[in-house]
């Protein structure tokens, strides 16, 4: 990938080179090809890395990236393999980030408005603006949930549910199917 048979393995790697292979490894974490503790480990060893050798020795059993228009598969990235029947499945794409984040937010929406509805009520009926403690309620749950977003969004958390819950849809549609197929039981 970066070195060859061209007498660079020797030569220090740049920052921009240590930057490409941690994104490779990435790719390969999203991919399936490497787990989680792997994934670290390699990483960590990529940042460290000094020569172009050190940085090759961690993509060496990792298939190269080929651009999706010159591929003849269908891209890792943006499909799946249904468990039912092994034909690829596109995974959704369109609006899957703001349906992931509505998942993530509207929960606490609905809470909030309900305490703030809560507190406006209570001042209206005391004729005093009463303190304002639905803030202890909004302010740490508030911070929980940007720390959630920000990780799952670096994550890849949404495109991960959305082809959960499509396989989750296939799933249901194919017990249906095969209750559907059943002859009924002689009595």
């Amino acid at each position: 990938m970066l070195a060859g048979m061209d007498g660079r393995d020797g030569m220090r790697a740049a920052d921009a080179d240590r930057e490409a292979v941690a994104e490779r490894l990435r790719v390969a974490l999203d991919e399936g090809r490497l787990d989680l503790h792997e994934y670290d480990e390699r990483l960590q060893r990529a940042y460290a890395a000094r020569t172009y050798a050190d940085l090759e020795a961690l993509v060496t059993d990792l298939p190269p990236v080929t651009p999706a228009q010159r591929s003849g598969l269908v891209p890792a990235t943006a499909s799946t393999v249904s468990p039912l029947d092994g034909q690829p499945v596109a995974a959704p794409t369109r609006g899957v980030t703001a349906r992931w984040m509505a998942e993530v937010w509207f929960p606490y929406l609905r809470v909030i408005a309900i305490v703030v509805t809560i507190w406006a009520v209570t001042s209206l009926l005391s004729q005093d603006l009463l303190y304002f403690w639905p803030a202890w309620v909004a302010g740490p749950w508030g911070a929980v949930l940007v720390v959630r977003t920000i990780t799952g969004l670096a994550g890849g958390e949404p495109r991960r549910e959305a082809i959960e819950r499509q396989r989750r849809r296939q799933r249901k549609q194919a017990k249906r199917a095969a209750k559907s197929t059943k002859p009924p039981k002689a009595p």
